[in-house]
């Protein structure tokens, strides 16, 4: 009877200590995911919408058909997540109207169930007309939480290890399809990279850094000095781009630049940006998220010579890239 009643409390024992144990492991096992997480930030990235709710179709957008494209991404968005954010990369919209710009946000991008940003395009700011940097900041201000920025260029930290910054490449003191980063906003630019030198930087901007094929009159004009300065931070930097229309992906030692297709210029496509960070590496992936509309797609594309350029090579549109830091 006692070796019986010993051996009963020694299995009430284990049992407790099993139990113990359990939880520890799955603390442990939270934990972990936890932490990968909060090391990876997922990011939507939409350029180059050109929307339009009266233009007929040019010689190669797709103008008639940008409000379904446009939809069509924010499906492929709002049922393919979680997203830390969405990000437009400019040219919203085609032509700059108060009333275009209002229709896409209320009518379109509202449907997003992320957080969403936008920067502007040099589609979407008139140079002597009412759509201003700071009335394009105020409607995106009254309709967008997040939208609640001082200046037409901001930064934000989605999660920890991570800071978003949105720069503003638009020349709206001429007629031009080139851009620039004005000597005020590069000096704030400098401020946010010395004040987050050990976060992973993700810049946004619609004039490319680096172009993802040669155009003078569409390249921002002090991109060797902003380039510079981003390639001096530690951290790695990976640079979100529009306003070329291609599917392009470009490695300069810690700086990534992704250049973003439009979606209503053949391929007609967004994308995805997975970003993976920790002390050691980071590690980016990108996709390339067609159109369901392939019959759109396909009559796009028609209208376009040199297709095969804007739709990249596979290591373009769908690829893996490691990223170090710098001592």
């Amino acid at each position: 009877m006692t070796k019986y009643q010993k051996k009963k409390k020694e299995s009430l024992f284990s049992k407790f200590v099993n139990f113990v144990l359990t939880i520890v492991v799955a603390c442990a096992i939270g934990s972990q995911v936890c932490t990968a997480a909060n090391n990876n930030l997922r990011i939507a990235q939409i350029s180059d919408a050109h929307f339009s709710s009266f233009e007929d179709n040019t010689s190669y957008k797709f103008l008639k058909k940008s409000g379904a494209l446009l939809d069509d991404a924010i499906f492929q968005v709002n049922t393919s997540g979680p997203y830390d954010f969405v990000i437009f990369t400019g040219d919203l919209i085609n032509v700059p109207k108060v009333s275009e710009l209002e229709i896409f946000i209320n009518n379109h991008a509202s449907k997003l169930i992320y957080p969403w940003y936008a920067i502007p395009g040099n589609h979407d700011i008139s140079i002597d007309g009412p759509l201003t940097k700071r009335k394009f900041l105020e409607l995106l201000a009254t309709n967008n939480e997040n939208m609640n920025q001082k200046n037409i260029y901001y930064a934000f930290t989605p999660k920890k290890g991570f800071r978003v910054i949105c720069l503003d490449s638009v020349i709206d003191y001429k007629i031009t399809t080139n851009g620039e980063i004005s000597n005020e906003e590069f000096l704030w630019l400098k401020e946010e990279l010395d004040e987050h030198v050990k976060d992973t930087i993700v810049v946004c901007t619609h004039v490319p850094i680096i172009e993802p094929y040669s155009s003078s009159n569409h390249r921002l004009i002090n991109d060797y000095e902003v380039r510079k300065l981003l390639k001096s931070h530690k951290n790695p930097v990976i640079v979100l781009q529009g306003h070329y229309n291609g599917a392009k992906a470009k490695q300069d030692d810690n700086l990534l630049v992704i250049s973003c297709p439009s979606l209503v210029t053949y391929p007609n496509a967004f994308r995805i940006i997975n970003i993976n960070s920790n002390k050691n590496r980071t590690l980016v992936d990108i996709y390339l998220k067609e159109t369901s509309l392939k019959n759109i797609q396909s009559r796009s594309k028609l209208r376009l010579i040199g297709s095969e350029k804007l739709y990249g090579d596979e290591s373009d549109r769908n690829a893996t890239f490691k990223l170090g830091r710098k001592e």
